[in-house]
């Protein structure tokens, strides 16, 4: 067993393996300082909250306390490893500032009060609304973080018991594109891939996804590749110098927003050498023809011209994608947050159809989720969705779906699509939507244009119930705070983005009153006297399991079935994929291996959209496109984005993730050694724009766009010109335990616009016109990590690293002591 320093050394040790070989296991721990693993009570079954890997890990209980965790190394997720944010990210459950009591607006103010009286006032509010103005006043926004036993729950009241539309999930900022372009391209949702893709594939495709900092356990697995004999060769798509760049055999660096006219002339490129397998194409697709046309015109210099990328690199990343046998491809932010997201993601599965890559080790796609519940949401009905990928326009699934939930169908509302979380804002505005339910998010912090966004929470006509940990920048202006439970004190399943279901188990009380999410929906329900069309209840479940259980019977038969799982099969050493069945009862690695889809009319989830206007097709105009159940190669033009640079701001903002911390810090910022390696918010720019500025590393500076402006220190990096990059993190939170003004310029989406992609409503996040003007000289370099894509040019005197806290054990397999794969709760 070996200690790293995990914040200075974030992926750890390598352990190389070959092609077609099982990567290594190696289990990470870290407890609280002083606590040997042998004085620990017990070890409880769990993974990971804070990224979309899913990784497994036990969370170590020390007297009815959190006091660290492990990887499971029995796991086909993550073979025992643990990013940063898992490591340290635990710390925030103990917290002290974290909510135990309701609150309730009383003369302006937020007063503790009790459970009774803070549901009743938000039932007498729903009640009044229904009878006022009917569903349609009641919207519910939720998180990418909760369980999936809740989001069904939450489903099943707010579609086939209040009858409202206005359902859906911060999963629109991260994850809508990824199932918006399964959609598009096979008529249903769910990840063809598997994660073992990586141990097979002899090329690795990553557009717009910067893994090393989203995904850091899975980036180890791509690590531990490239460490060993046969290594794949690595094709990034990113304006950052980022870790996956920085091992790429090509990378290919568009300018923000041409990413169809980019990959255009990829498959140009791939098209026009003969890089195509026809007999799979004859055999399994329809739209190739159409495509064939379409990138015609995209010759690298067309496409190069465009993206201002050199044609020379176009022709290699596609020789190398052309040449490759096995060919694994990822996708993340870079592409969805942007006017023509999911046209884009569309053309990378559009890659793999022609050349007849899908459902064999090694050859997959994974359009990835950016949180570690994002996949839930969009089976469970959490985002709008029907359960159970059902298709809101088949009057026979709404049927389906009424019959397993008691309801008559008319009660299910399905005249038009779920209503989009950006659509919902724009209701709240206007005075339709009166009842906002947020719960496990802060959106006053991560939706775009946020001084709109305060301007709609603060309306006195609309009443707000926040759910949450924290005193959040959301939960400051609810009419109603409800204190909630968190992982680990609750317990609930959750699914990856390769569809692998894990099961989380209550290891310590919450504090306080705090109530986990499923029972504060209950309870709801409960006040409600909700029915079904038998004047029963309408929810017949009672706790997780049961809701599980529940849920298993909404899927059966549907694409993701989960009726071959229970908890009790979860309570091993693995993770199980969907679907899991009486025929596939330890679960299915890939889907579409025989060529099969979930696209025939009568099954599929959706009939796609028009991929400029995002306009639905017609049952029938599907039925005449894909007679034949295959799937769908979709053609699209390049468009220029939306707000483009001007005179007064020239260049254009970038928004992202990274490495330390994750979404607006409520969690990570309170983990001590998470915070230290990046404690306030930067902005990058290349040596180039700085050096025409006047801006040196570390100096203050004013980042605008035409909505407001930022404060932020410079980092000098090697991100592209004319681009600005800066974290959306960073809320008005300051971790010495207070807020500072809602409005003082400290959170990036201050500056990004109310826009958003035409198919999947994925809000952009990508293009803003900006500009970037120096205040004052800095006293010393910026707060930006120097390990991750953030890394200065030139030295600035310091290295990102973490203290003696941040000691973390690596114990290799066949090392000796424990290995962390003992599979249940002890």
């Amino acid at each position: 067993m070996t200690t790293t320093d995990r914040i200075a050394e974030p992926w750890g040790t390598r352990t190389p393996y070959a092609a077609g070989e099982s990567w290594p296991v190696r289990v990470d721990t870290h407890l609280e300082e002083g606590l040997d693993p042998q004085n620990v009570d017990r070890w409880v079954q769990t993974a990971s909250i804070l990224h979309s890997n899913g990784d497994a890990l036990d969370v170590a209980v020390k007297d009815g306390r959190i006091a660290g965790v492990r990887g499971r190394g029995g796991d086909r997720v993550n073979h025992g490893r643990l990013g940063v944010k898992d490591l340290y990210g635990w710390q925030a459950n103990a917290s002290p500032d974290r909510l135990t009591r309701p609150l309730v607006r009383e003369d302006g103010e937020l007063m503790e009060t009790d459970w009774d009286t803070a549901m009743d006032r938000i039932v007498a509010r729903t009640q009044e609304l229904l009878e006022e103005q009917g569903a349609s006043a009641l919207g519910f926004y939720t998180s990418g973080q909760l369980f999936a036993e809740e989001y069904y729950t939450l489903g099943l009241i707010a579609h086939g018991g209040l009858g409202t539309n206005h359902v859906d999930g911060n999963t629109r900022l991260c994850t809508a594109t990824a199932a918006a372009a399964l959609k598009e391209s096979f008529a249903c949702d769910g990840q063809p891939g598997s994660y073992t893709d990586i141990d097979h594939a002899d090329v690795i495709a990553l557009y717009g996804h910067n893994m090393a900092e989203t995904q850091s356990v899975l980036w180890m697995r791509i690590l531990d590749r490239l460490a060993g004999p046969n290594p794949p060769q690595l094709i990034c798509v990113d304006p950052r110098p980022t870790q996956v760049a920085r091992h790429a055999a090509v990378h290919l660096a568009p300018k923000p927003g041409t990413n169809v006219a980019l990959m255009n002339g990829l498959l140009h490129e791939l098209i026009a050498h003969g890089h195509t397998d026809q007999d799979y194409l004859d055999a399994h697709t329809v739209g190739f023809a159409e495509l064939k046309q379409r990138v015609q015109e995209y010759t690298p210099e067309h496409a190069g011209r465009i993206c201002d990328v050199p044609p020379e690199q176009i022709r290699e990343a596609a020789r190398i994608i052309g040449g490759s046998q096995r060919l694994l491809s990822t996708v993340l932010q870079g592409f969805y947050q942007s006017h023509q997201a999911t046209a884009a993601a569309v053309q990378v599965n559009n890659v793999h159809l022609i050349r007849g890559m899908l459902g064999r080790p090694g050859c997959g796609i994974l359009q990835m989720n950016g949180q570690p519940t994002a996949e839930n949401t969009r089976e469970c009905g959490g985002d709008g969705d029907l359960p159970g990928f059902r298709n809101w326009s088949n009057d026979e699934h709404v049927a389906d779906l009424a019959r397993v939930w008691n309801v008559e169908p008319s009660r299910i509302p399905h005249y038009g699509p779920p209503t989009h979380a950006m659509q919902m804002l724009r209701y709240a505005e206007d005075g339709s939507i009166r009842l906002m339910w947020v719960s496990g998010t802060n959106p006053a912090v991560s939706l775009p244009e946020l001084g709109r966004i305060r301007s709609i929470f603060e309306q006195d006509r609309l009443f707000l119930v926040v759910q949450d940990l924290y005193l959040t920048e959301t939960a400051q202006l609810a009419d109603v705070v409800l204190p909630a439970a968190t992982w680990g004190e609750k317990t609930g399943t959750f699914t990856n983005v390769d569809r692998t279901v894990h099961l989380s188990e209550k290891a310590v009380d919450p504090p306080g009153e705090a109530r986990a999410d499923l029972d504060i929906f209950l309870d709801y329900a409960r006040r409600l006297d909700l029915r079904d069309q038998d004047g029963g209840p309408l929810v017949t479940w009672h706790d997780p399991e049961s809701a599980f259980e529940a849920w298993k019977e909404c899927s059966r038969g549907r694409p993701c079935d989960y009726s071959g799982l229970s908890y009790a099969k979860l309570r091993g050493a693995s993770g199980i994929q969907w679907p899991c069945t009486e025929e596939h009862p330890e679960g299915t690695e890939r889907l579409y291996a025989d060529g099969a889809f979930f696209s025939d009319a009568a099954y599929c989830e959706s009939f796609g959209k028009d991929l400029v206007t995002g306009a639905p097709l017609e049952p029938g105009e599907y039925q005449a496109l894909n007679p034949d159940a295959k799937a769908v190669i979709k053609a699209a033009a390049y468009l220029p984005p939306h707000e483009q640079p001007s005179e007064d701001f020239p260049l254009q903002l970038i928004t992202g993730r990274t490495l330390y911390h994750f979404h607006t810090r409520t969690k990570t910022a309170r983990a001590p050694q998470l915070q230290r390696a990046a404690p306030e918010v930067w902005v990058e720019l290349c040596a180039a724009d700085a050096d025409a500025l006047g801006i040196g590393e570390g100096d203050l500076t004013e980042v605008a766009t035409p909505r407001g402006t930022v404060r932020a220190q410079a980092r000098i990096t090697g991100i592209r010109p004319g681009v600005l990059f800066l974290p959306f993190h960073y809320g008005y939170w300051d971790t010495g335990g207070g807020y500072a003004p809602l409005d003082d310029g400290r959170a990036a989406n201050e500056l990004t616009l109310t826009d958003w992609d035409a198919v999947s409503k994925q809000p952009i996040f990508k293009t803003a016109a900006a500009r970037i003007r120096r205040l004052a000289a800095g006293q010393g370099p910026a707060p930006a990590p120097t390990t991750t894509a953030s890394a200065p040019v030139r030295d600035v005197g310091f290295r990102t690293a973490g203290d003696h806290a941040a000691q973390s054990a690596e114990q290799l397999a066949g090392a000796g002591g424990p290995a962390g794969t003992e599979g249940r709760a002890s």
